[in-house]
């Protein structure tokens, strides 16, 4: 699992890259309400905005952290939107996309450096 200094992750399954917020991001945002979910089939480049999150507390902008194709949503999250406080790690994944290279994500954070970001 990688990590992005916007506290995204990003785990490799398949040749697909799964993306959602850290714990620490789900903590600081509170319970939330509504996801506003991307359609399937839409590229997107590198800090593109790609969700929505809104919480009691803020409404919070997922990024693109790679360039590529969103092929997938977590459709749980427009009935459930508390997966991503539940399980943000887990079932409360977000987006998953098509990325032209996988190493790309050598480029980010491992969770020790994660952790020494959010201390």
């Amino acid at each position: 699992m990688k990590f992005t200094e916007d506290h995204e992750w990003l785990r490799v399954e398949d040749d697909l890259v799964v993306v959602g917020i850290t714990e620490h991001a789900s903590e600081q945002l509170g319970d939330v309400v509504f996801v506003d979910l991307p359609e399937p089939g839409r590229s997107v480049a590198e800090g593109d905005e790609v969700v929505v999150i809104e919480s009691v507390k803020a409404a919070s902008d997922i990024l693109a952290p790679l360039d590529g194709e969103i092929v997938a949503v977590n459709e749980a999250l427009a009935d459930t939107p508390a997966l991503i406080n539940d399980d943000p790690l887990g079932e409360g994944w977000v987006f998953k996309m098509k990325v032209a290279d996988l190493s790309a994500l050598d480029g980010f954070l491992d969770e020790a450096a994660y952790m020494a970001l959010i201390g």
